[in-house]
């Protein structure tokens, strides 16, 4: 068993969200030993019930607490009945037991006007496997290609390939038209594969929207769609006025490398260079934002990008104030040239230390620049979100 870097409640009711297959009935069902009750409402006879009569819930629950004595009820993909919250809010008031509600999306929540318990239930998130968890067995090329999705996890290539293609196909394209959060199955793919094709860069709404042959409000809708279903984290660009930052380009990262490359076709082979490095950002940036989540932690990401093109990747910011800059690199050999964009953001920020995060194999200092190896950025993280210069 991989042991998750994600801290849950032990007392307090809360909901767990997270992509599919990111192992959080798994991980609830490790955690929880006796006295409890799960509900999984991916049973067909379970949900019929329960779709039906949300009130049958209640009166059951009520049973097995003065009865069997159970003290936590886990309900598995709450999403798929938002009205059990109702009854959970019910039994939450008069009962005082844990409430453990897991879902792959809390869209259909918000956007339904679900009960969300009003304060009563925490929020966590799980994703896939971070570094730290997996370190004893990590290599980063498997994970450029294959990414580290639990379900995926430790298979052989030829299954990783399949699985990969499966959750595509099946639950991007398919299953997200059937919960009814798109209709147009061919202009959500056609748009999912055009959002692939562009992962780490910048997104222009109107551009995409062209060609993909949908209105440019259609496309800003299905990126909503993505970061609601937690398949994809957008940054936006570091501007001091809020205003001007709301209406700059955001760049956007699907949550996992293997289904980037999964939705490019690119799983059979190996990465190219320039594809390597895309794919290289992407990771740093991914574990960054999931680190950030888990450590619940005020900090927020952007990446900074003037008029001329100069650009640096990655800032991390708290409480109005950049704490650190990040430019990612997929190099084992620096030259001149990679410090550009950092070179340029000092220029405008000079109080912000600077850091350069690549595959050298130890750390060093150059034109007041900091080189960190990925590992060391990776287990220096926490230290970054509460980094003062």
């Amino acid at each position: 068993m991989i042991d998750r870097n994600i801290k849950l409640p032990k007392e307090e009711s809360f909901f767990l969200f997270g992509p599919r297959q990111t192992g959080k009935s798994t991980l609830i069902d490790e955690t929880l030993k006796e006295n409890f009750w799960k509900v999984n409402l991916l049973f067909t006879d379970i949900f019929s019930k329960y779709s039906k009569y949300p009130e049958l819930f209640r009166k059951e629950a009520i049973h097995k607490i003065e009865r069997e004595g159970i003290s936590t009820i886990f309900i598995d993909e709450i999403q798929k009945i938002p009205n059990l919250l109702n009854e959970v809010q019910v039994l939450m008031d008069e009962r005082k037991i844990q409430f453990i509600l897991t879902g792959s999306s809390a869209r259909k929540l918000r956007r339904g006007s679900a009960n969300l318990l009003g304060g009563r239930a925490l929020e966590r998130f799980l994703f896939p496997f971070i570094y730290n968890e997996i370190k004893g067995s990590f290599e980063l090329e498997d994970i450029l290609r294959f990414g580290s999705l639990p379900s995926v996890y430790g298979k052989a290539d030829n299954q990783k390939i399949d699985l990969l293609q499966a959750y595509v196909n099946i639950y991007l394209k398919e299953e997200i038209q059937a919960e009814g959060i798109v209709r147009n199955l061919g202009g959500f793919s056609r748009f999912l594969d055009i959002a692939a094709s562009q992962f780490s860069e910048l997104v222009n709404f109107s551009n995409i929207g062209r060609e993909c042959q949908l209105a440019t409000k259609t496309v800003q809708s299905y990126y909503e769609i993505l970061e609601d279903t937690l398949i994809g984290v957008r940054l936006e660009p570091w501007r001091k006025s809020l205003r001007k930052r709301l209406s700059g380009h955001p760049k956007f990262y699907f949550f996992d490398m293997g289904i980037t490359n999964a939705i490019n076709l690119h799983l059979t082979n190996i990465p190219d260079n320039f594809l390597r490095g895309r794919l290289f950002e992407q990771f740093i940036v991914l574990e960054t934002d999931r680190l950030l989540k888990y450590l619940r932690s005020e900090a927020r990401l952007f990446y900074w990008r003037t008029n001329t093109g100069a650009e640096v990747d990655l800032l991390i910011e708290k409480g109005g104030t950049l704490s650190a800059a990040f430019e990612i690199k997929a190099k084992k050999q620096i030259s001149g040239a990679d410090f550009s964009g950092l070179k340029s953001f000092k220029e405008d920020n000079p109080d912000t230390d600077c850091f350069l995060v690549c595959e050298v194999s130890e750390p060093f200092q150059e034109r007041g620049i900091h080189i960190l190896p990925w590992r060391n950025y990776l287990e220096r993280l926490p230290e970054f979100f509460q980094y003062k210069s």
